[in-house]
């Protein structure tokens, strides 16, 4: 047997599961020419991150080749389930194969096998021969590959699995990962397995008895395990021996190929630059184009992983000056321990032009979070951190929290805009729950990189660490665990918390120079991001802090209620159906549905299967009674269990009130979404969507206030197109609705009946949705031949409408976004794609985002205004508490209602003036539906 190498290991990559994981794990992205490359973009990154984790000299790419394996032969329905490749996915298999040849990489695709196959053969081989072998992929089924030579790596969630990691993440051991798979079975590849065991019975049975073969040697004995229906199962499964059989064989990857290389002969290989230059320029990766065309390029060099630059014109625009792979020392990250040493950072902190800070807690939730410790960073690798509150066993002391905070207090406070945060209004939060007001922000790195391109990335601190920099940073599950064993951070050994924490503020400190330097040349985003999202995240987080009272008794009331009429609908939906089922069930709906009432398939899922989606539902519920009451049922039982079951439970314990989170980050148009709980989605147009709302209340003493924009997004659509017709009808104030129906109808104003008005209302609103006339016929219940003349009509009454739609589309082809009236640039990845079905959403989404996206910084900017007023009158007896789509909540004492009433009006209508004025309405109630 050879020596265990003390080199770099073979690493064999599985190619097809990074081929699929990268085109449905990223955004679509597309050339200047409408080629799909996102997948090609993907792969060829987690390429080049390898080399750099691992800088082997042997590896190898390995492929699925096309057509049928053996697998096909034992088994025909093997993989039946899985629906056949997109289009945008198979154009982008050649030209991927191009560039990993080009790169040097050695390429494998054998017939008749699968790619596991040829893997774990090599695998088998290097174990055998001494030989570190590291495989790359995501697919669960190579676990059974582990062993004291053979280590996996998920790329995607930066894990890796050896013996110990393979027994803690399925409960039994690699050499019974095959049987362990044959029990379960597998709906991806649709190996059947056995019927009716699961996950915590296979564990039992593995591990109490042995493999499939010796358990149905050995039914007698599953009865005296400890599992739930241990009794029962050996009846259950005893039918079931042939089909465990057959999925142990479809399940076991084939280790004893006869191939014509082995892991010594693969052989990384020198780079073909002239291939690559040519390759990279057609598929306009602009970054790495610009690597192979440097004299002083190498293997190590183009090793490195990259940031995103130029997978679509989009993002070239965006992007195309991104920052290389950069150096951490995290030996000189220093861990704060004793006065001294707190004297010396803040002393640094105060000379320093400015910092990064951030907090560690126990909690995501800023209502529980308690401050375990607070790291900084002042240039690259210089940070520490200063803990506070670690307290597991044999933890050492540290400086007590009180007298840390009431130190750092004053640098917390100071207004000079110096500190920089990841998400900043969450650590804003947590010190404010220790009286402390973070004052002085200068810029947060997750907004940065949200103004920069909203759909480019995640904005996470990990995801854009290895996007802007490069650089992999220490993940939480990395030194906290996952699940149900993850550990909060007051548990985590000072030696692992110190170097994470330290490296988030100098990481946030390195990002924020990256995105300041690619946001300087990039229009007015820069003041998007300084005078918008940077000051409306401490608004946001004074109106988490504020939350908003509920009456938990009045919601009981409701659940009651809605659980009686939910019940009901079920038994109206079995009456109607002439059977009782589950309908929760879509296999059962589908029956239901499609094959015993015949309904029509209005589409089918990517398997082929009819679909029972909320919208086809909708279509089916204009004709049909039985989708009409299971569309009720469905709206009643998520009301229930979103709102009316769930809100009571969310009542924080020392304020009394519901604290929800504004998320900044995270739609693609610019507005705010909310969570715990989503206040966006309680529905309106349903008498009990309007209950749930009665029960968001005021003080005794106080009322609550609406404050709504009116028909904002039509007036932004006035404002951008110019259209005389328009501006001028909201310039006199007429109903808009009534003022289109006069122009279509050709009646007179005063003449326009109820239906006028509501089609005038569709098409309205419609266009700046971009909707079809195909879409209109089915909202207005007409031919699409009279909603394509309506739609007509309307563009010869507005011309300017047309004009602008027109010229919105061809602008967004060209630069590949579209901008908001404040510049708040709106990326379209596919606005060239060459599936016609993704192009034309992007070219609706043209239309509306600007619409939308102006809108949602004309709320945002009222709502800085109005905070601003809040806090010079520095009065308590008006708090602003929800912000929903176009409307902004006040709670305000009752007798300055009328008073500030006044002044809110003329704050959010006066915050940004367009062609038209705004309006906005305000209700004044109880609660929250007698103020809408």
């Amino acid at each position: 047997m050879m020596e265990k190498q003390s080199t770099s290991p073979l690493v064999l990559v599985d190619g097809s599961s990074y081929l699929f994981r990268a085109f449905h794990g990223l955004p679509p992205l597309t050339n200047s020419k409408g080629q799909d490359t996102g997948a090609i973009y993907g792969v060829v990154n987690m390429l080049r991150s390898l080399m750099t984790t691992y800088k082997p000299s042997h590896i190898a790419v390995v492929f699925d080749a096309k057509g049928k394996t053996f697998r096909d032969d034992i088994y025909k329905e093997y993989k039946a389930n899985r629906p056949p490749m997109p289009d945008e996915l198979r154009s982008q298999i050649k030209p991927l194969h191009k560039i990993i040849s080009a790169m040097g990489f050695p390429i494998i695709v054998e017939d008749g096998v699968e790619a596991d196959d040829v893997i774990g053969t090599l695998a088998r081989q290097a174990s055998e021969q001494g030989i570190e072998c590291v495989i790359s992929t995501g697919d669960k089924d190579m676990a059974q590959l582990v062993d004291q030579h053979v280590t996996l790596i998920n790329t995607m969630t930066n894990t890796t699995m050896d013996v110990d990691g393979v027994t803690e993440k399925f409960g039994v051991p690699a050499e019974l990962i095959i049987d362990y798979l044959a029990m379960k079975g597998d709906k991806v590849d649709n190996i059947p397995g056995i019927p009716g065991v699961g996950d915590k019975s296979a564990v039992a049975m593995l591990n109490g008895i042995g493999g499939v073969k010796e358990i149905y040697a050995n039914l007698d004995k599953i009865a005296t395990l400890d599992f739930r229906g241990a009794k029962t199962m050996a009846a259950k499964i005893a039918q079931y021996e042939e089909q465990a059989m057959l999925s142990y064989q479809l399940a076991t990857i084939e280790c004893d190929l006869k191939l014509e290389y082995e892991p010594t002969t693969l052989n990384m290989g020198e780079m073909d630059k002239p291939e690559l230059q040519t390759l990279f320029a057609e598929y306009e990766f602009k970054r790495w184009l610009a690597e192979v065309s440097d004299n002083d390029s190498d293997v190590t060099k183009a090793s490195k992983p990259l940031s995103t630059d130029g997978e679509s014109s989009a993002e070239d625009s965006a992007q195309s000056d991104n920052t290389s792979s950069q150096s951490f020392d995290k030996a000189k990250y220093e861990l704060v321990l004793t006065q001294a040493q707190l004297d010396e950072w803040i002393s640094k902190i105060n000379a320093a032009e400015y910092y990064a800070v951030d907090t560690e807690t126990t909690s995501v939730d800023y209502m529980q979070a308690e401050l375990v410790g607070l790291s900084f960073a002042t240039s690259e690798n210089e940070a520490c951190y200063i803990p506070v509150a670690h307290d597991y066993p044999g933890a050492p002391e540290q400086l007590e929290r009180d007298n840390v905070l009431a130190q750092l207090k004053p640098i917390l406070e100071d207004k000079s805009a110096k500190k920089i945060g990841q998400h900043i209004k969450y650590d804003k939060n947590v010190l404010a729950n220790y009286d402390i007001s973070l004052q002085g922000i200068l810029s947060d790195t997750m907004l940065a990189s949200y103004v920069l391109n909203s759909v480019a990335t995640r904005h996470n601190m990990d995801s854009l660490s290895l996007k802007y920099l490069g650089h992999n940073t220490i993940h939480f599950e990395d030194i906290a665990g996952k699940g149900a064993k993850q550990i909060t951070f007051n548990q985590i050994a000072l030696e692992e918390a110190a170097p994470y924490a330290a490296e988030d503020a100098d990481v946030t400190l390195r990002l924020h120079k990256a995105l300041q330097a690619l946001l300087q040349d990039k229009g007015e985003l820069p003041s998007v991001l300084n005078d918008i999202e940077v000051p409306l995240s401490s608004v946001l987080a004074k109106m988490e802090q504020n939350g908003v009272l509920i009456d938990s008794q009045l919601l009981g009331q409701q659940s009651q209620t809605l659980a009686a009429r939910i019940m009901d609908l079920e038994k109206e939906v079995h009456d109607l159906a002439g059977e009782a089922f589950n309908l929760g069930s879509t296999k059962q709906l589908q029956h239901i549905l499609f094959e015993k009432m015949s309904l029509p398939v209005v589409k089918k899922t990517p398997k082929g299967a009819p679909s029972t989606s909320e919208e086809v539902l909708q279509d089916l519920a204009l004709e049909y009674e039985l989708p009409k009451k299971i569309m009720e049922y469905r709206g009643l039982t998520k009301l229930k269990n979103t709102y009316t079951d769930k809100l009571p439970k969310m009542i924080h314990h020392r304020t009394g009130r519901v604290h929800t989170s504004y998320h900044q980050a995270v739609t693609a148009t610019g507005r705010l979404s909310s969570t715990d709980p989503n206040l966006q989605n309680i529905p309106i147009r349903t008498a009990e969507g309007r209950q749930v709302r009665q029960a968001f209340i005021a003080r005794p003493g106080y009322k609550v206030v609406a404050a709504d924009y009116s028909q904002i997004e039509l007036r932004i659509m006035a404002h951008l197109s110019k259209d005389k017709g328009l501006v001028s009808a909201f310039s006199e104030g007429k109903d808009i609705h009534s003022a289109t129906a006069a122009e279509v109808f050709d009646v007179p104003l005063e003449q326009v009946s109820v239906n006028e008005r509501r089609s005038a209302k569709a098409i309205n609103f419609g266009l700046i949705y971009g909707m079809s006339a195909f879409g209109l016929s089915k909202q207005l219940n007409i031919s699409r031949y009279d909603a394509q003349q309506y739609m007509d009509l309307y563009f010869e009454r507005y011309p300017g409408v047309l004009t602008y739609m027109e010229s919105t589309r061809e602008g967004a082809k060209e630069t590949g976004y579209v901008s908001t009236v404040f510049g708040r640039r709106l990326y379209l990845p596919d606005i060239k794609a060459s599936n016609a079905m993704r192009r034309k959403g992007a070219e609706r989404a043209a239309i509306n985002a600007p619409m939308q996206g102006t809108a949602a910084d004309i709320i945002k900017k009222a709502m800085i205004d109005v905070d601003a007023w809040i806090n010079d009158i520095k009065d308590e007896d008006i708090l602003m508490i929800m912000q929903v789509h176009d409307e902004l909540v006040f709670e305000i004492k009752e007798d300055r209602v009328d008073e500030y009433v006044a002044k809110i009006k003329s704050l959010m209508e006066d915050t940004v003036k367009l062609d038209v004025p705004l309006v906005v309405d305000v209700g004044i109630g109880n609660n929250w539906d007698e103020a809408h």
